[in-house]
């Protein structure tokens, strides 16, 4: 499976134009991946306290993703703010939109307090495991990535997925953890990771350096971005590598088993 790791400056609070530039990167890309990923809030920026800017799950910034997963022949991955309903209010909502077929989420789980972003947004109560093209993916938002029960495999089964997607507004401030994260979540999970952060300035004054990323579960780097540089690049995940390593090697068959309290 081909992924493409997006890391451009977000344009704050603008839905059109970040709409309008994604479309122009998918088309220089087109045909050479299979799934595009973009930050956290890619349409708008970490705007936690603009609630104004959220929709309805299906709703035009949902329409339009679609349309160009459809033209691209490509699957994108990202998040929005979306609003549920008047009485359970708005969700930093992780998604994958696949080419001809039905949406996929999943709500962040962990909200940043310090960020003011529990203020505004409910929190997920839902786990998804999701599959496209026979690779099983699990997309954790951000903050998500500090917290490894959520993102652990469940114990004494098969393997729940192969792919950790990480999509995120971590800035510069404390991008060493967003580093060491990365590559823990990798290694206790068995699997591959792509993580894709913001670059640039956003509209609160934060500065994020980038820093995004790919590994393979030996903690090969596939992929990685220097200190503000902005681009596409794109990786190849092998399947049958990751299956051999997991036979050779099946450290999750010792792992503690666990349930998660919703």
């Amino acid at each position: 499976m081909r992924i493409a790791l997006m890391q451009y400056p977000i344009v704050w609070a603008d839905k059109e134009a970040n709409l309008y530039l994604l479309r122009e990167r998918l088309t220089e890309i087109k045909g050479k991946a299979d799934i595009a990923v973009v930050p956290e809030m890619f349409s708008t920026g970490f705007c936690t306290g603009n609630p104004e800017l959220a929709e309805p799950w299906g709703g035009p910034t949902c329409t339009l993703l679609q349309a160009m997963a459809d033209e691209f022949d490509i699957a994108i991955a990202g998040s929005m703010i979306i609003k549920r309903s008047a009485s359970d209010g708005l969700r930093n909502r992780g998604f994958m939109f696949r080419p001809n077929d039905t949406p996929l989420y999943q709500d962040k789980r962990h909200l940043y307090r310090t960020g003011g972003e529990a203020r505004f947004f409910h929190p997920s109560k839902r786990l998804a495991n999701w599959e496209y093209k026979g690779v099983k993916i699990r997309m954790l938002v951000c903050y998500d990535l500090r917290f490894p029960v959520w993102a652990r495999q469940p114990q004494g089964i098969d393997n729940m997925y192969d792919l950790l997607l990480v999509v995120g507004n971590w800035p510069e401030v404390r991008i060493q953890y967003w580093d060491a994260l990365i590559a823990a979540r990798a290694a206790e999970n068995q699997c591959y990771i792509v993580a894709v952060n913001n670059v640039g300035d956003d509209g609160m004054g934060w500065h994020y350096t980038g820093h995004s990323k790919a590994y393979d579960t030996y903690l090969n780097e596939l992929a990685h971005f220097q200190d503000n540089e902005q681009g596409t690049r794109i990786v190849d995940l092998d399947m049958k590598l990751l299956h051999h390593y997991r036979e050779a090697l099946p450290l999750w068959q010792d792992a503690d088993r666990y349930q998660i309290l919703t």
